[in-house]
């Protein structure tokens, strides 16, 4: 039996699918990750495909009237703030005041007037203003993209759930520095808390012509 079988029989793999009013979340697709002088880049290109694809659920997003916002680890000079997730994690300076590492990369970049959220933990819910936000435009569905798949974007997935939307994870848009570890917390992921699809399939959901958007004047 195959491990996907064995899961479906025990009762996970469920699906939740998209829902009327989709929101796309950019996790932490900052320099920290794509520039080969910093501690948290890996040596295999992973976020840098990872990158590439964002852009594109991001671009498709912005064509077809879903919003779009974007997190930044930010930390103040020394980490205090950063409590014992800084300790377990000393790359995490990376992300400290006056760091370049902690800077949005060319592309995908926040334009004007979209939402940043700035947070100090894995999850882009935890501590943040972000489900207020998403629950005052009506948004009904998460799709989330970013790295890494098994810190932050997996954080944040499983909050979605717990906060009541619909989580959609986007496989190819998210990066990892082990392809095993990617891969395991996809399967994870795509058993217990959210739904993973490829980037092709957000692209067409959002530029269709039945997508629902959020209403107008929700969104800023």
């Amino acid at each position: 039996m195959e491990r996907g079988d064995d899961y479906a029989a025990a009762g996970f793999l469920g699906r939740l699918g998209f829902g009327e009013r989709p929101a796309v979340v950019v996790v932490d697709v900052v320099t920290a990750y794509l520039d080969p002088e910093s501690p948290l880049s890996d040596r295999g290109g992973r976020f840098e495909r990872a990158r590439e694809a964002a852009a594109q659920v991001v671009h498709a997003a912005r064509t077809g009237g879903v919003p779009v916002v974007f997190t930044e680890v930010r930390l103040m000079a020394g980490g205090a703030d950063g409590g014992l997730f800084r300790r377990k994690v000393p790359a995490l300076a990376a992300f400290e005041a006056g760091s370049p590492w902690a800077a949005f990369p060319d592309e995908p970049a926040p334009l004007r007037g979209e939402v940043v959220v700035s947070k100090q933990y894995a999850s882009a819910f935890f501590g943040t203003s972000l489900a207020s936000t998403l629950t005052a435009w009506g948004v009904d569905t998460v799709v989330v993209v970013g790295f890494s798949t098994s810190g932050c974007v997996r954080a944040t997935a499983v909050d979605a759930l717990q906060h009541g939307f619909r989580p959609i994870v986007a496989a190819d848009a998210c990066g990892d520095r082990d392809v095993d570890v990617h891969e395991h917390n996809l399967f994870d992921l795509d058993a217990k808390y959210a739904d993973v699809v490829a980037v092709s399939d957000v692209v067409a959901h959002f530029l269709a012509p039945s997508l629902s958007r959020t209403s107008e004047g929700a969104v800023p």
